[in-house]
């Protein structure tokens, strides 16, 4: 058998053993303790799909980091890359190029409002750091409210905002975050009963916050459109715009995170195209920009945030902004999305195959609590018992159950994405029905599992 890449199974797995034994003695992961890793080599991946050191077929049903929106290997993408690499490999920040000009132009025609104005930079972290600087000149005003349950990057302003435990070690109180609580239904703060009361009790619990904060204090509020890593938690009708009222109430800067929301993951160009009408002032992006070929984020800027620098110089940059490489991956990336239509099958999928296939899992299964999400967006919360909603593993943790449950999926062959308690069902934005329902099927098996922990 011959992988995607050309290479034999047994060429593969000699490739995975030198990979592997030289990731153990020189690659330093994040987020993990090092004596404790076992990572899967990847020797191959194309469209939905990956292979591991074994020559194992598993269904990408993570996008690796939620990325993938436009599949592994997508060959516009990879010649586009080689195209470039042939013409001009990268450039200096300060001189204009064509592929960084162009993706510009691309990015600026789908965003939301007049956002028109585009800083690019290596990734989702850093984009949140100078979205939150630039905010912070504008108003000069220093302090950020963000939600808990949120996650906005691992670098030190973005992991600050962040509102997960991740948070947690770097956090010593100097950084002028200040969180507080979104909404979210399932495990309401407010102790609502309905959508409409969520809404209405979370934006009063937001007004309170900034009241009590001090309005001049404060430069922005940054919320992701749709909370990803902490929950995929599809905010209420009326929240974003009962946001952007208080913004422009008190004069603050409204950035929304679109990192991994962005670029058709909700079926839609952005995520907050979902909130009719609501235009934030800066939208953070990454990840899905260019399905990250090459690194690539970015800061979408509205006029009045762009005019505060047209006199005044602003104080940051990046060696690699609007990198030749990553760019011109863009531009190909959002062509193919538009020309193949992936946002709308991403929309497609998840109203009439994906969501009612997680739903009718629920309705058999004993251990989810709910199933959220939209076009190929969507969390399964895991619980152990339905009418109490415990979780089948602790906040900022895991348990046996939740580590059975993944390893059954592999074995199987589903990649999944795991966090805490939550399967998040978030395949790249060009799966198609049949293997959306490949999907469902191991995973209705693996959820036998932790119908066992159930009570």
């Amino acid at each position: 058998m011959t992988l995607p890449n050309g290479l034999t199974q047994e060429q593969a797995r000699q490739e995975a053993a030198r990979a592997y034994e030289l990731d153990r003695l020189h690659v330093f992961h994040s987020w993990s303790a090092q004596q404790r890793l076992t990572p899967m080599t990847i020797t191959a991946a194309q469209g939905c799909y990956v292979w591991d050191g074994d020559g194992n077929r598993l269904l990408d049903f993570s996008s690796q980091m939620v990325n993938t929106n436009i599949g592994h290997q997508h060959p516009k993408v990879v010649a586009a890359v080689q195209e470039q690499a042939a013409k001009l490999c990268t450039v200096a920040p300060q001189h204009a190029n064509g592929a960084r000009s162009e993706a510009a132009r691309l990015i600026a025609e789908r965003t939301p409002g007049e956002l028109n104005r585009i800083f690019f930079t290596n990734g989702g972290a850093d984009a949140v750091e100078h979205a939150v600087r630039m905010a912070r000149l504008h108003t000069g005003r220093y302090k950020v409210l963000t939600r808990y349950r949120s996650y906005h990057g691992g670098t030190d302003t973005a992991i600050n905002l962040t509102g997960d435990p991740r948070r947690w070690p770097n956090d010593h109180g100097n950084s002028g975050a200040v969180h507080f609580f979104g909404p979210f239904l399932y495990r309401s703060q407010f102790h609502a009963t309905d959508e409409t009361e969520e809404t209405a009790r979370a934006l009063a619990h937001l007004e309170q916050t900034i009241l009590f904060e001090g309005p001049s204090t404060i430069a922005a509020i940054v919320l992701e459109s749709v909370p990803g890593t902490a929950g995929i938690m599809v905010p209420p009708p009326g929240y974003l715009a009962g946001v952007r009222e208080l913004c422009d109430r008190f004069g603050i800067v409204f950035i929304a995170d679109e990192v991994m929301a962005g670029f058709g993951r909700t079926g839609k160009w952005f995520a907050i195209e979902h909130a009719d009408g609501v235009v934030p002032d800066l939208l953070t992006f990454a990840k899905g920009v260019n399905s990250g070929y090459v690194p690539l984020g970015g800061v979408a800027i509205g006029p009045a945030i762009a005019a505060t620098f047209d006199e005044r110089p602003y104080p940051g940059g990046l060696t690699y902004s609007g990198h030749p490489l990553a760019t011109a991956a863009a531009v190909a990336t959002i062509t193919a999305m538009r020309d193949e239509r992936i946002v709308e099958n991403a929309a497609d999928i998840g109203a009439r195959v994906l969501g009612p296939g997680l739903r009718e899992l629920a309705d058999r299964h004993p251990s989810i609590g709910e199933v959220r999400g939209l076009g190929v967006f969507w969390a399964l919360e895991l619980v152990r018992d339905k009418s109490t909603r415990e979780p089948l593993a602790p906040y900022g943790g895991t348990s046996p159950a939740m580590t059975e449950v993944t390893a059954a999926a592999r074995q199987a062959g589903l990649l999944l994405f795991v966090n805490f308690n939550r399967i998040h069902v978030v395949p790249p934005c060009t799966i198609d029905e049949a293997e959306v329902k490949e999907g469902l099927a191991i995973l209705d098996q693996a959820l036998t599992i932790a119908d066992r922990h159930t009570v």
